[in-house]
């Protein structure tokens, strides 16, 4: 985790540069969500003990899909490789169109 962390903190500023890009979040999952605690509009409990490991999403948001494809490129180069050393499972790539 702390690995991963550090090296996500150092890929930073090469993310930031990337040609067309709009925003970019790092999130790391903090909370459980159940549906007692939603229909009661509880706040969300705090994650005290990581039972196989920690769930992490990357959200970056370009000005075009050929955009995110260069710099999916411009990762794949990069920092790939010990990316995936980091991970347990392979990650989830979403693309998507802006509804609202």
């Amino acid at each position: 985790m702390e690995e991963f962390e550090a090296l996500m903190l150092e890929a930073k500023s090469f993310l930031e540069k990337q040609e067309g890009l709009l925003l970019l979040r790092f999130v790391k999952r903090g909370y459980h969500i159940d549906m007692a605690q939603i229909k009661e509009g509880l706040p969300p409990l705090k994650i005290t003990r990581i039972v196989k490991s920690v769930k992490y999403m990357l959200y970056w948001e370009f000005d075009t899909k050929e955009s995110y494809g260069v710099a999916q490129k411009n990762l794949y180069n990069s920092y790939w490789k010990s990316i995936e050393k980091c991970l347990i499972v392979p990650h989830d790539k979403y693309l998507g169109e802006e509804i609202f």
